[in-house]
């Protein structure tokens, strides 16, 4: 499993690099995204920490946008579990209002006039700096849903699972409330410690990714 880990981690850092401010414009339509954090490392390059995708066709560079841009927690898991790492880290009370979803209009009706929005702001800005400043990116074309999910779900699982891709002691993720988050040293929670790439299915994607790279 790290054989398979660290060819992963030396495909994707090997691939053109985006920080922020990015161009939206270099970025396909659909496919899917690597994130790196800054102070991780793995094999010897840096650490993957985040795998993800989009379900609706051609949303990948809005999901990037949402997740580094728009300050709003409950459109982007990732915008969340950073915001209740920091808030844990601090003590901060309010990560019970932060684990709030006010997407539905009854949570609103429920819970709305009780959110200290001045507080939220204040948390959603701390949020988007620390993402801009300390988070990096690569992508890879992959225009079929259910291709995307696969190879999704087949990466988080491989990273998960090797035991050379360990948290640095400093990795804000290890003050999650997220029992997963720490354990996996990833910002997810889904898709962990399940089915694996085989050697076979890493040389299809190291042929995809290649592929559309030469393209």
């Amino acid at each position: 499993m790290s054989e398979i880990c660290a060819a992963l981690h030396h495909l994707f850092n090997g691939l053109e690099r985006f920080t922020f401010p990015f161009e939206v414009s270099e970025i396909p339509r659909n496919g899917i995204y690597i994130l790196f954090e800054a102070g991780e490392q793995a094999h010897g390059v840096d650490r993957i920490v985040r795998i993800g995708t989009h379900t609706g066709d051609g949303q990948l560079r809005s999901r990037l946008e949402q997740h580094f841009i728009r300050e709003n927690k409950d459109r982007s898991i990732f915008r969340k579990n950073i915001g209740r790492a920091l808030l844990s880290r601090a003590g901060d009370p309010f990560l019970e209002q932060w684990n709030w979803d006010l997407t539905t209009r009854k949570a609103k009706e429920t819970y709305g006039y009780l959110m200290d929005r001045g507080k939220q702001e204040e948390i959603e800005r701390q949020v988007t700096a620390y993402i801009q400043r300390n988070f990096s990116f690569v992508v890879f074309e992959v225009m079929g849903k259910v291709q995307r999910l696969n190879i999704e779900s087949r990466i988080i699982s491989t990273v998960s699972w090797c035991d050379a891709c360990r948290p640095s002691a400093n990795w804000l993720g290890l003050h999650s409330p997220k029992p997963k988050i720490r354990q996996s040293g990833l910002w997810l929670v889904n898709e962990l410690y399940k089915e694996p790439l085989s050697e076979g299915e890493f040389a299809e994607l190291e042929d995809l990714v290649y592929k559309v790279g030469a393209g």
